[in-house]
């Protein structure tokens, strides 16, 4: 095939999507590490586990889920789901049994390409 045809072929309306050799983003993904942890402590703080409410805990990226806010393994599923719609990502079932800290979580969300 001539390479006139070829870039008639490949061109649709006026643009030429040969020329197309990238993914492109709509928007720069550059979260910091303290606005994802500031986030994540809204989510905990408007969670309400068992009419515990946890409004009143002070959350670090040293947190524990376990230790420091009680949850249990089913409350932190809820919980990690409730983060996930925030950063509207999805954290695979093997990553989020291995999330045990507010700032473990923190750097999975920032390393996440998708994370908002």
């Amino acid at each position: 095939m001539s390479s006139q045809k070829l870039a008639r072929s490949t061109a649709i309306g006026n643009y030429n999507w040969s020329s197309l050799s990238q993914r492109f983003y709509a928007t720069s993904n550059k979260l910091n590490k303290k606005e994802v942890v500031t986030r994540i402590a809204d989510v905990i703080k408007s969670f309400n586990v068992d009419n515990k409410q946890l409004t009143n805990k002070s959350v670090t990226e040293a947190t524990s889920y376990y230790d420091d806010l009680g949850l249990d393994s089913l409350d932190t599923v809820e919980l990690l789901v409730n983060i996930e719609e925030e950063f509207e990502i999805e954290i695979p079932d093997d990553v989020a049994d291995n999330l045990k800290t507010v700032g473990e979580t923190a750097k999975y969300v920032m390393s996440n390409p998708e994370s908002t």
